[in-house]
């Protein structure tokens, strides 16, 4: 079996892109969901977000929101929004956002290299997602939701990529953030083959986003397979949705932290504990830092730049993290928040909303102080996923986000 493989992908008809695709299902709560599909019959949310088209009280997880997103898909098809692929392909998909772009192949992933680890994790994932996730697939036949993923250095696969996105492109659309979602179809089939060849020669490719996409398909496979007396591995169920992009292309912001209180003390106590494990400079502008092991802080209507001890970093692949530098030295031991995943005390900010949103929060009087980190490298998450080790909670945004509809897999 290859680490990656073409499929006949379930996509927009020509010119339809821009009515169908959607953001992902898990950025958008149910409400948002319902405003941003209004008088929008075939956007991709009436089949990410299905309980948009049913009552307002209804569960969005109760058996009839996955038939409801069974019945839409169906719908979309019959209206000839949506069309398969005639033949098994690649595709090609860049996204741009202001003057980020980014290259990557959307191809069938190997749940047999996900369940060895060749397909890399770094996120412990949650049941109840997880189980969310199977119950859309089995009610679909079908994987709508790509998994992000990143390959290593590549200089061919770059290239063929290049290549293949000089020309005219099948679909092209702008959604409402202003991201540039563009494919292209790879039907030449030495092109094909070459790619395949190319990706199985990597050691590893690893998950930037959607480990709960992918453990869900993990178990369909398995379900399926035991379920399947003459299953051969070629299934389309033996692969997930995903797009691959080279780990350099890729954008990682900043998230940063707002807290609620400062645990007892008060500004000028915290300063002092704070300076025994960093080095504290004023500063008369919002700090973004410039480095890792640098932090700002927004406190009492003032900006400080924290710099940590260097004695202070470990040398394992997750405690060097920025995420834990601040975590073990300040968030824990300071602010007494030990568990960040269910302490709600503490709340994240993905750095697309920018530093302005971090002395809101503060100035609202909402929270009491935060926190600007410099962004995790994708370098260092391969080295946490190369460990077997797991990434802290929030440690990452991805910019830009794939739209759900591009690009659907039937299983």
């Amino acid at each position: 079996m290859s680490l990656v493989r073409p499929f006949p992908a379930l996509r927009p008809a020509a010119g339809r892109a821009a009515e169908v695709i959607a953001p992902p299902y898990d950025v958008l709560n149910t409400a948002e969901a319902r405003t941003l599909a209004a008088d929008r019959p075939y956007s991709f949310l009436h089949i990410s977000k299905p309980e948009i088209d049913l009552p307002l009280d209804t569960d969005p997880y109760a058996a009839e929101v996955y038939a409801k997103a069974a019945e839409n898909l169906a719908a979309m098809q019959a209206a000839g929004v949506l069309s398969q692929e005639d033949a098994p392909c690649y595709y090609v998909y860049r996204l741009v956002m202001g003057e980020h772009s980014q290259i990557g192949l959307v191809a069938g992933a190997s749940v047999a290299d996900y369940d060895t680890n060749r397909i890399r994790k770094h996120e412990f994932t949650r049941p109840d997602k997880e189980d969310d996730r199977v119950r859309q697939i089995e009610a679909l036949s079908a994987q709508t939701g790509p998994v992000l993923l990143a390959y290593p250095a590549a200089p061919e696969v770059d290239a063929i990529l290049a290549a293949a996105s000089s020309g005219a492109p099948e679909a092209d659309a702008s959604a409402e953030s202003g991201v540039r979602h563009t494919l292209w179809v790879i039907r030449d089939e030495a092109t094909i083959r070459r790619l395949t060849e190319l990706f199985d020669a990597m050691p590893a490719i690893y998950i930037a986003d959607g480990h709960h996409r992918s453990a869900a398909a993990s178990r369909v496979c398995a379900t399926r397979k035991a379920a399947n007396p003459n299953h051969t591995g070629e299934e389309p169920y033996n692969y997930f949705l995903s797009v691959i992009f080279p780990h350099h292309q890729m954008a990682i912001l900043d998230y940063n932290r707002v807290v609620k209180d400062l645990n007892g003390l008060d500004p000028a106590s915290l300063l002092a504990e704070l300076a025994e494990r960093f080095s504290i400079e004023r500063s008369e502008q919002a700090v973004k830092p410039a480095a890792a092991g640098q932090f700002g802080l927004y406190l009492g209507g003032r900006w400080y730049r924290l710099t940590i001890r260097p004695d202070l970093i470990p040398s394992d692949p997750v405690g060097r993290l920025d995420v834990s530098l601040l975590q073990n030295n300040l968030i824990a031991p300071i602010l007494g928040i030990d568990d960040p995943r269910r302490d709600k005390r503490i709340d994240f900010v993905g750095g697309i909303r920018g530093l302005a949103e971090l002395e809101r929060r503060v100035d609202s009087g909402e929270m009491a102080l935060a926190l600007s980190l410099y962004p995790t490298s994708m370098e260092d998450l391969m080295a946490v996923a190369d460990a077997n080790e797991v990434m802290p909670p929030k440690s990452t945004w991805f910019e830009p986000k794939l739209a759900d509809g591009m690009a659907s897999q039937q299983i």
